[in-house]
């Protein structure tokens, strides 16, 4: 069991976003969600947290816009969390910022990246 550290996580799939916080709670984490880009620019500003997990395609843009956004007010540390894995995607996120990008539905894999992405945070 890891020492709680915070996920701030960006789903706009109400059943998904559940089923990822209760698995990354399973864990340790401690997790706050939003479910579009201005709820989760809202909450980001207002929040502190260690780690971003933002799905791409939002209702009202992407991860990408949230990523920039976020990122310009302070460092964050970031996983793009998509259904999509071609190329195209992989490159822009890395390009705005995100360490990773976890496809959907491998749940080890994003406990992987989550991991990788926390130690030596206190």
């Amino acid at each position: 069991m890891t020492a709680s550290k915070r996920i701030f996580l960006v789903e706009d799939h109400s059943d998904t976003a559940r089923a990822v916080k209760r698995y990354l709670e399973a864990y340790g984490y401690s997790v706050e969600l939003a479910s579009d880009v201005r709820s989760a620019l809202r909450v980001g500003s207002e929040t502190e947290f260690d780690l971003l997990i933002c799905d791409l395609h939002l209702p009202d843009g992407t991860g990408w816009d949230v990523m920039e956004k976020l990122s310009a007010r302070r460092p964050i540390r970031g996983i793009a969390f998509s259904a999509y894995n071609n190329t195209e995607h992989r490159r822009r996120s890395k390009k705005v910022g995100f360490a990773d990008h976890i496809v959907k539905g491998y749940p080890d894999r994003l406990l992987r990246a989550v991991t990788r992405n926390t130690v030596g945070l206190s």
